[in-house]
């Protein structure tokens, strides 16, 4: 079940449809306020997506139906592993109590038990927040017709540039295949998520493990 230490959501900037920027200022925003280490050493960056770029997430606020159900093509969360070992989800667009712990967030929003085939499979790739900020640019352009509109209104801050001047990877982040997934979460794959700008992709039943393994 979900604890009881919830989080007034409305304390955070929310743009539907632009998860990855609202990841990336939940993050700052958790550093800034003392809710999270300074440097974000507790945060990590998740984005989730497959082959196909169709995902199958409950409980969503951006959903038509009871049960809050969407198909995204990629979707991208923050996890915290806090001091006292607890393990906790900070997702904007869920209707979900906020923050939620991992276990009840997992059950919840992904339904493990709901028959998928095989290229509907969710995978994670998770990325140390602290490198996150560092590295991570977004100009946008994936939210762009053709002819230059705009197929959702962009938040209003401007778009987010990486430390070395780049402008746009986010496409970096969103290319996630089951072929690059790692069958087992060790001590090498955690070194790799704690050094590498793009981390590691997992498989959804790796997710718990990865973080009760990270010290």
């Amino acid at each position: 079940m979900a604890s009881s230490a919830a989080v007034d959501v409305s304390q955070f900037d929310h743009t539907p449809y632009y998860c990855e920027e609202n990841a990336y200022f939940l993050c700052k925003n958790l550093c800034a306020n003392g809710m999270a280490q300074p440097d974000g050493s507790d945060l990590y960056i998740i984005f989730i997506s497959n082959d196909k770029k169709q995902i199958a997430l409950w409980h969503q606020k951006a959903s038509k139906f009871t049960d809050g159900l969407v198909l995204w093509d990629y979707h991208v969360i923050c996890v915290q592993r806090k001091t006292d070992s607890s393990i906790v989800v900070w997702d904007l667009d869920s209707a979900l109590q906020f923050p939620s712990p991992l276990a009840f967030y997992v059950s919840e929003t992904t339904r493990p038990w709901f028959q998928l085939f095989p290229e509907y499979q969710r995978f994670f790739r998770i990325v140390h927040a602290s490198i996150f900020l560092r590295h991570f640019a977004s100009d946008r352009r994936h939210m762009k017709e053709p002819d230059g509109t705009w197929q959702a209104q962009p938040p209003a801050n401007d778009p987010i540039v990486a430390e070395d001047g780049t402008v746009h990877n986010l496409n970096e982040y969103m290319d996630i295949k089951a072929a690059d997934a790692v069958e087992n979460v060790d001590d090498g794959v955690i070194n790799t998520v704690h050094s590498e700008k793009l981390g590691v992709v997992i498989k959804q039943d790796q997710l718990e493990k990865f973080f009760t393994h990270v010290t």
